[in-house]
């Protein structure tokens, strides 16, 4: 009986964009919901999620195929919820403290979810902090 192939899951968040990564061997394709990275616009979305990439050891992501499924928020929401997604895949699939290391010594976003969110509104005023102006004339 052939041993089944190693498949991985990992999630990523940034404000309301939501990245779940597939992670399967394979020959180093990358694709963001179903457009190959190579061609993923705008450029500076690409960029960062191309950062846990380049700063994976041994190039170990060439041996991978990542297909990345995201939805929700802004394109740059997006591209950080990815750039979690990928990065926290890398970790699973290598198990690497050294990895780990790297990644928070980058940046520590990479693997950790920023918290913040945005403030609800309140009575009073058309946002959370912003007030109608009085005016006693």
């Amino acid at each position: 009986m052939p041993s089944p192939r190693r498949i991985l899951l990992s999630s990523g968040k940034r404000k309301t964009a939501i990245a779940r990564a597939t992670i399967r061997a394979g020959k180093g394709r990358i694709r963001i919901n179903n457009v190959p990275i190579e061609i993923f616009e705008p450029r500076i979305a690409r960029d960062r999620i191309m950062e846990p990439l380049l700063h994976s050891e041994e190039e170990a992501w060439k041996k991978l195929d990542i297909n990345v499924k995201v939805s929700g928020g802004g394109f740059m929401g997006q591209a950080e919820a990815t750039r979690t997604a990928v990065a926290r895949g890398l970790l699973q699939w290598t198990k690497s403290a050294r990895l780990k290391t790297i990644f928070t010594d980058y940046d520590r976003a990479m693997i950790v979810g920023d918290p913040r969110r945005k403030e609800p509104k309140k009575f009073g005023g058309p946002g959370a902090r912003a007030r109608d102006q009085k005016s006693y004339r």
